[in-house]
């Protein structure tokens, strides 16, 4: 038997444990409330903080703080479905006063308005009837009954439990309306009951005639119940829903069936509807599908543009635009749209003012959206503008915003984003034709345009040439030649242009004196400018020349260097034979594996550029296709059949790159890789012809779909490197052909992040990356050797996740390494342009560019090509191979001379 003291001595160790575990856990959740709340002090917008914190305040019973917590979260988000129905159960259980009810349907009215959501409004009506005991409670149960019949009465497979719940709720005063038994109604009961009888009688009349799940459990109920036959048009009605229904079936089926976020599913469900044409469905598949995905601002615009074209009714159209604008407060588009609707709908001045001042804080994720805002704003503020009057309290809150503008772009959005976003200085242009156009004061005009030239503009002629024609409209002919003068000795991109258009000013309307300073000085100008040029001209010359020669005496060492190894190795006899022979065939491959330049002519990688995919055919050497050099097991090569690529197996052919040189067996190693995706028919595996494996091969499947799924591969790691898995693409009849597996647009939900430390680990960047998120993939950017360069591409669930990722991140020290966070925003990738010879010719491109993530770059390009700097100075044949320059072609190729290593040294020396 146990002993009864020991037992207890053991139960009260056990208590004194888990009572320690408990307090450790309490004392664990009360630091991190406390840190929740440090953290939204900081930055509010952080919906995943929000969310966290409530969730733990309510675990821990904080009744308080969960409703400051709840509160101070919808005033800046939308709520969702859960979170409401959370919040209306927990103060539903508190409230027992008449007062405390009140709160809770002031809070039912606030969750009814972010989202329509059946749950919500059947739980609301269902509250409300605990109230009917109050004056008028009848009454304002059936006014909530009615409302959420209009807002999802129409729902197809949720409006039916509000219907029933309605008609439940009059049956239920029925019966508290029939007289006693056996009592004779008085002529008052008589009227009561026939009135309350035809109430139900006509919800069961309405909810028929919409299509509704279930809607011939309804009709059979309606059957039993009604005493009196079913009228002819209730029928017809009825009919004419069952059809209807039949058409949305399909649609309801594939939500149904659909993955989150089933935008495909809504879209077509959206257009169905909108071809059927009724406002009211419309608008109730539009919120059904934003109750679903109310973080994606391309939806919520496309509703909000409907309500402001078609149904126009003011509180539907504002309540909307202020739910986009709280759920995507990252999209400046949908604030602009706001502004708009606002302004449309004559809103007070104060409160778009106030919605203007909340989208400036709303954390914009590039420079460029501020300055979008803030001429939309300026547009607003101008149309209040009564310009028949000298001057009013509209037009100095005009200019005071114009100020404030500028001022804003330069202090707060440069700080954070490194430049303004208004590089061409768009809002004072703006500002300065309203001066001259508008108030006549052309005076404040050109001290406007005289500050934009100061800020780097000087230079462009459309920018001197837009002031000259805001001179030429309002102001007078000595300000338009005093400015033309000045373009001709500031503009370097076009100055050919200004320089004719202050020839034709003098033409029509100067003196022989001002046509003769305008000639001499415009002659001197281009005198100077043509000079420039040549000197450009000749330094572009002589650099591509020495590079060019740098180029032959590489070829010239590459060609003696193999010659010297050729006479070491060579033996006599049919060794010798053999390789002569070999050389014909494998020549001009003798120098793989080494590095060779880009575009060379070869299939394989040039190892400086890891992310560029090129050649997966590099080189034909038969008309009928590349050769393919078979695998060989020692270094010995005897007549081994040589092996043709057949084209038509591209499909069902992937191209394998960037494999180690050392790899033992790549056929047997890739048969094993590839095995998954299917049957494999053959790899091939190319090697030199001294037996050493190249690196790369090709592996042919059975089926085309096989290879599709090969392509999954791509960048393995195998032995240490990234592998590159591509289409089996022949280069010489698809010479543009590129293979790139990343997106290189932007990507509002992905971030780049630079700076990292390179011992970072993708397991470390996710446990800093998820503290903002939900992280869905992180790819750590590595060279060709598999080496990491520091960089990252971190993707989010969504955009708002993404843009608070970037607000909390950048800047931030991981490993002593200060990272830089942006939106992901690749630069194009544009093959390097050839200079045209001869002549030189402009090129123009448009002023409006931006570079990689939305930062602003150089806006003009008019320097002309022949003076541009080559980008690719050495001149290449076809085949790859550097073609002599003309003075090196002159004579007959000379023998070359064998040089020591000091004679080479010396020779680049005299370079």
């Amino acid at each position: 038997e146990g002993d009864p003291e020991s037992g207890g001595d053991s139960d009260d160790e056990g208590d004194s444990d888990s009572s320690g575990d408990g307090e450790d856990e309490e004392k664990e959740n009360e630091a991190e409330i406390q840190r929740l709340e440090e953290q939204l002090s900081i930055n509010a917008f952080d919906y995943n903080c929000h969310l966290d914190l409530i969730k733990l305040l309510r675990q821990e019973g904080e009744l308080v703080k969960l409703r400051r917590a709840r509160q101070k979260m919808s005033e800046l988000f939308p709520l969702t479905e859960e979170i409401w129905l959370d919040w209306l159960k927990d103060e539903i259980k508190m409230a027992s006063e008449i007062s405390e009810r009140e709160k809770v349907y002031e809070l039912f009215e606030r969750a009814v308005k972010d989202y329509i959501c059946p749950e919500i409004w059947l739980e609301y009506a269902q509250y409300s009837i605990g109230g009917i005991g109050q004056e008028g409670g009848i009454e304002k149960v059936r006014s909530i009954f009615e409302r959420a019949l209009t807002a999802v009465g129409l729902h197809v497979t949720k409006g039916t439990a509000l219907w029933e719940a309605y008609r439940e709720f009059e049956n239920a005063i029925l019966e508290t309306a029939q007289p006693a038994p056996g009592s004779i109604p008085s002529p008052e009961q008589q009227q009561v009951l026939c009135s309350q009888l035809e109430k139900i009688h006509t919800l069961f009349r309405r909810q028929l005639g919409i299509p509704l799940l279930d809607m011939e459990a309804s009709y059979a109920e309606y059957e039993e119940w009604s005493e009196e036959p079913i009228p002819e048009t209730t029928i017809k009605n009825y009919k004419k829903a069952l059809q209807q229904l039949e058409k949305c079936k399909p649609y309801e089926e594939a939500l149904l069936g659909a993955e989150t976020p089933k935008l495909a599913e809504y879209q077509a469900y959206i257009d169905f509807e909108m071809k059927a044409g009724d406002p009211a469905r419309i608008q109730l598949i539009y919120e059904r599908a934003l109750a679903e995905n109310c973080l994606v601002p391309d939806l919520w615009a496309r509703y909000n543009q409907y309500l402001d074209r078609q149904l126009k009714v003011k509180e539907l159209v504002l309540s909307a635009h202020d739910r986009a604008v709280r759920n995507c407060p990252w999209t400046v588009g949908l604030w602009i749209r706001y502004l708009l609707a606002m302004e449309r709908h004559r809103v007070e001045h104060s409160i778009i003012s106030e919605i203007f001042e909340k989208a400036l804080n709303a954390g914009f994720i590039q420079a460029t959206d501020y300055v979008e805002i803030w001429q939309a704003y300026l547009d607003y503020l101008r149309r209040r503008v009564d310009f028949t009057q000298d001057s009013s309290k509209e037009l100095e809150e005009l200019r005071s915003a114009f100020a404030r503008a500028v001022e804003y772009l330069k202090q707060e959005v440069e700080e954070r984003f490194s430049e303004s976003g208004d590089p061409s200085c768009t809002i004072m242009q703006n500002w300065a034709r309203v001066e001259a156009r508008l108030c006549n004061n052309m005076q404040k005009a050109r001290e406007l345009w005289d500050n934009i030239m100061t800020k780097g503009n000087a230079k462009y002629a459309n920018m001197w040439l837009e002031y000259y024609n805001l001179e030429r409209a309002h102001g007078d002919t000595q300000h338009c030649r005093k400015a033309l003068h000045r373009a001709v000795q500031c503009t370097s991109d076009y100055p050919e242009h200004v320089c004719e258009v202050l020839l034709t000013l003098e033409r029509i309307e100067g003196t022989l004196e001002d046509w003769d300073a305008a000639v001499q000085k415009t002659e001197n100008r281009l005198a100077r400018v043509n000079e420039q040029r040549a000197k450009a001209a000749e330094k572009e010359a002589a650099l591509a020349k020495q590079e060019e020669e740098r180029a032959e005496q590489r070829k010239q060492a590459r060609a003696e260097k193999k010659a010297s190894k050729k006479a070491k190795k060579t033996k006599i006899g049919d060794k010798r034979k053999a390789d002569e022979d070999d050389e014909g065939e494998w020549g001009q491959e003798e120098e793989l594996p080494s590095k060779r330049h880009r575009g060379e002519g070869d299939g394989v990688l040039p190892e400086e550029d890891m992310e560029v995919e090129t050649g997966l055919f590099g080189r034909s050497e038969k008309p009928d296709g590349p050769t393919i050099p078979k695998e060989k097991a020692s270094t010995s090569r005897k007549d081994i059949p040589k092996v043709f690529h057949d084209s038509s197996k591209d499909k069902v052919t992937v191209f394998v790159s960037n494999l180690s040189y050392t790899m033992a067996e790549p056929e047997a190693k890739l048969r094993e890789l590839f095995g998954s995706c299917g049957e494999v028919v053959e790899i091939r595996a190319v090697f030199n012809n001294k037996g050493t494996f190249r690196g790369y091969c090709y592996v042919q499947f059975k089926e085309e779909e096989a290879a599709q799924q090969a392509l999954a591969l791509d960048r393995t790691a195998v032995e240490g490197r990234p592998m590159f898995v591509s289409p089996c693409v022949d280069k010489n009849k698809n010479p543009d052909f590129k293979v790139f597996r990343y997106s290189t647009t932007l990507e509002k939900h992905k971030l780049f992040i630079s700076g990292l430390p390179f011992s970072c680990t993708k397991e470390e960047l996710e446990e800093v990356c998820k503290a903002h998120g939900n992280v869905k993939d992180i790819r750590l950017v590595t060279n060709r050797a598999g080496k990491p360069k520091g960089l990252a591409y971190v993707e989010y669930e969504n955009e708002a996740q993404a843009s608070q990722a970037v607000l909390k991140m950048d800047g931030l020290t991981v490993k002593d390494h200060v990272i830089k966070v942006m939106i992901s925003n690749p630069p194009l990738r544009k093959l390097p342009e050839r200079p045209e010879p001869g002549r030189a010719s402009l090129a123009l491109a448009p002023r409006q560019i931006y570079g990689a993530r939305g930062k602003g770059r150089t806006q003009l390009s008019m320097m002309p090509r022949a003076l541009q700097r080559q980008s690719n100075p050495v001149a290449k044949a076809e085949n790859g191979m550097v073609q002599n320059s003309p003075a090196a072609s002159s004579d007959p190729p000379a023998e070359p001379k064998r040089m020591s290593n000091a004679d080479f040294a010396k020779m680049l020396l005299k370079k």
